[in-house]
């Protein structure tokens, strides 16, 4: 059951991106990223609410308060790369950190996972890797400038690594503590988000057309992020994680569909290794 929670949580993650992508394309990422994340904020509290939990020690909203962070950041970097530079390129690189820190963490701290889910493991890094190599496609026209490139590359692998900080915090919040610091979570990563866009100096503001479209992001964000949550509660966190990070195989194949990115020989063969490795780990 872990394994199929973390496979929704990667569905929701991977059209969530590319839909932030796509607005971020058309508007301020960061102005993006504070309505998606208000919008993840209703929807978490809002089931919390419902689940009847009472509040957790502080400890667990302390965990949930460190995740807010590493969300915030980690959606800002995303959204900033994904408007910018190849979907095709970014949304991958994003996974290569928010896989294998986590597996990394998890493993010193005593996980051992099957053999199967090893070879699993093992397999998705390099996909990911892989997916990530835009070199032999020609990059879409409105992305022309290899320094565009470059930042995309570099906003990728920070996204990554605030999403690893994301995963490791949650999976650190007792099973018992409900949703509730995921909702703390989420409203540190907005205050995150507008704190970064203050010092950037970037808009926060989206215009009122795209208000629907940007709360529809972060309602697909809230529900991957508390899926993650419950496979963390059914898998071992270096499986759930890494599954769940497998998500840029579906941005990857929208940006093909909609915005025509053509994706290179060592891409296809990352998605191909992606889906073994998901066989993999379900199977273990």
């Amino acid at each position: 059951m872990g394994i199929v929670l973390a496979l929704c949580a990667a569905a929701c993650y991977g059209c969530s991106d590319f839909l932030g992508g796509l607005l971020s394309r058309r508007s301020s990422p960061y102005a993006v990223a504070v309505v998606a994340q208000c919008a993840a904020l209703v929807v978490v509290a809002l089931v919390a609410a419902v689940a009847g939990n009472g509040l957790p020690a502080a400890a667990a909203l302390g965990w949930g308060a460190l995740s807010g962070v590493g969300n915030g950041l980690g959606t800002v970097f995303l959204y900033r790369g994904l408007g910018s530079a190849r979907m095709s390129v970014v949304a991958p690189l994003s996974a290569v950190g928010s896989a294998g820190l986590p597996v990394l963490v998890g493993i010193a701290e005593g996980d051992r996972p099957a053999p199967l889910a090893i070879a699993g493991i093992v397999l998705a890094l390099p996909a990911v890797a892989l997916i990530s190599r835009g070199a032999d496609a020609p990059a879409a026209p409105q992305q022309g400038s290899s320094g565009r490139r470059r930042s995309g590359v570099l906003d990728g692998l920070l996204a990554g690594a605030g999403f690893a900080l994301l995963f490791v915090a949650l999976d650190r919040v007792p099973h018992d503590a409900g949703l509730w610091p995921l909702a703390g979570g989420q409203a540190v990563a907005t205050v995150s988000i507008l704190i970064a866009g203050l010092v950037a100096g970037a808009g926060l503001r989206l215009p009122a057309r795209r208000l629907a479209p940007g709360a529809s992001v972060g309602v697909l964000g809230g529900a991957a992020t508390a899926l993650f949550v419950l496979a963390t509660h059914r898998a071992l966190l270096s499986i759930a994680a890494v599954v769940t990070s497998l998500y840029p195989a579906l941005t990857v194949l929208a940006a093909m569909l909609v915005l025509r990115e053509r994706v290179g020989r060592g891409q296809a063969v990352g998605l191909g290794a992606a889906a073994a490795a998901v066989v993999l780990i379900a199977l273990a």
